[in-house]
């Protein structure tokens, strides 16, 4: 019997997708908006052993399952699709595992893509090696997904038709307007990725900058870019935690996209230290991904799940959430973090810090990464030949359900500024206009 139409059924049939499976057989609409090929019997393997969002992601980093048509449609579809045990109907599995045999649900060996760290969360060397697996992939790689101005964060945008280099161009114009920055001053940027912000900050407004990172690939491109810009005398990149710094004081700070890293066992640290190199009326910038507040009433929920999934997205069961939390934990950003903004207010209000500005940028995000989606897409052949097919489709899946949950709510992004305000003394006008 033919094995498509089994595993639609079994799956509650009526599904706004196609399957097409190793035996030939189809099942589903035939002018759906994508299609889902089972390449094999170790695909079906994946899917069956691993329901749900595990099993689908394995299957298509492995290539033993592949994802034809729009993938953002796909995504947004699929979450309200529930392809957990819980949803299967019985009859026609049975009568695919008939068909099949048992060892359908052997779980084949996971991706070699897959993370798989050690030593204590968030000790230093565990963070070096989370933060090796993601960001020492190749350089020449992430040129080819981020464009020629090398950032790695939200992009800002005043139209849609803004190119992705003005758009990003706009975003460290706005943290340098937002830190102040003026010639002779000195800026620290946590987490610099390829030392686009350090440069931004030195070329257009004078500083002096100090860039680190846990990365050497970025370190070395950093330096390189630093000195071919002519910038070596002012901006220093380093190979360095942020709780080894101690040459403050600097008279601003900015963390873009690196606050995901810290953990929440950390944040506490993480804030004291950046509190601990600014001076009185020094500014910090923090940019970073957040998830939305649980639902009143779903406190007991929401801390629940906060313990069993350190990577939070939306309350419920959508498949693009879970899709991106297993994908993100296991191959993209192990260890990442995610925490309702609100968190953080507070606990840099209670570390001395007083907030005077919050901007949330999340459609902004979304616009972001389709195009970071784009450019993967146009340079598929040499992005495959510089880090295999395996990579290029973790980072094409996890972009694009980023996207989607971006544009749905599931996740958030806000730029935090935050000053270190001593006897009422805050150094800010009296209203502010980035």
């Amino acid at each position: 019997m033919a094995l498509a139409p089994l595993l639609y059924d079994a799956l509650g049939g009526g599904l706004p997708l196609r399957l097409e499976m190793y035996d030939g057989s189809t099942a589903g609409p035939s002018d759906a908006f994508a299609t889902i090929r089972i390449r094999s019997e170790r695909g079906l393997a994946r899917f069956l052993s691993r329901p749900g969002e595990l099993g689908i992601v394995r299957g298509y980093v492995s290539g033993d399952v592949d994802i034809e048509g729009d993938l953002f449609t796909m995504l947004e579809v699929g979450a309200s699709i529930d392809l957990s045990l819980r949803s299967v109907r019985l009859s026609p599995a049975l009568e695919l595992i008939k068909q099949t045999g048992l060892g359908v649900f052997r779980s084949p060996p996971p991706p070699p893509e897959e993370a798989h760290l050690r030593g204590g969360l968030h000790t230093r060397a565990r963070d070096k090696d989370a933060i090796s697996h993601h960001y020492n992939v190749s350089n020449d790689f992430y040129r080819l997904v981020l464009g020629p101005t090398m950032v790695y964060s939200c992009a800002v945008w005043t139209s849609t038709h803004d190119t992705l280099e003005q758009a990003q161009f706009a975003k460290l114009d706005l943290v340098c307007r937002k830190l102040n920055l003026s010639a002779g001053m000195r800026l620290l940027d946590v987490g610099c990725g390829w030392g686009s912000m350090v440069m931004h900050a030195a070329q257009h407004y004078g500083v002096d900058a100090v860039g680190i990172t846990l990365s050497e690939e970025q370190a070395d491109l950093a330096r390189r870019r630093v000195a071919d810009a002519g910038l070596a005398d002012r901006v220093d990149i380093r190979v360095q935690d942020y709780r080894d710094v101690n040459d403050g004081p600097f008279d601003a700070i900015s963390s873009i996209g690196m606050f995901e890293h810290v953990g929440r066992k950390r944040m506490e640290e993480y804030i004291r230290d950046l509190y601990a190199l600014l001076p009185d009326q020094g500014r910090l910038l923090n940019h970073a991904i957040s998830r939305p507040g649980y639902p009143q009433g779903d406190h007991l929920l929401g801390r629940a799940k906060a313990l069993t999934r350190r990577l939070a997205t939306a309350v419920g069961s959508d498949v693009t959430s879970r899709v991106e939390s297993d994908l993100i934990q296991r191959y993209v950003f192990p260890d990442g973090e995610l925490h309702e903004v609100g968190v953080l207010v507070s606990m840099l209000q209670e570390n001395g810090f007083e907030v005077r500005h919050l901007e949330s940028l999340r459609e902004h995000y979304d616009l972001t990464l389709r195009c970071w989606v784009a450019n993967l897409e146009a340079n598929w052949e040499s992005a495959v030949s510089l880090v295999g097919e395996g990579r290029a489709r973790v980072w094409r899946l996890y972009m694009a359900a980023s996207a989607v949950n971006f544009a749905l709510g599931g996740v958030q992004i806000q730029q935090v500024l935050a000053v270190k305000s001593t006897g009422g003394r805050s150094g800010m006008p009296l209203r502010t206009d980035f």
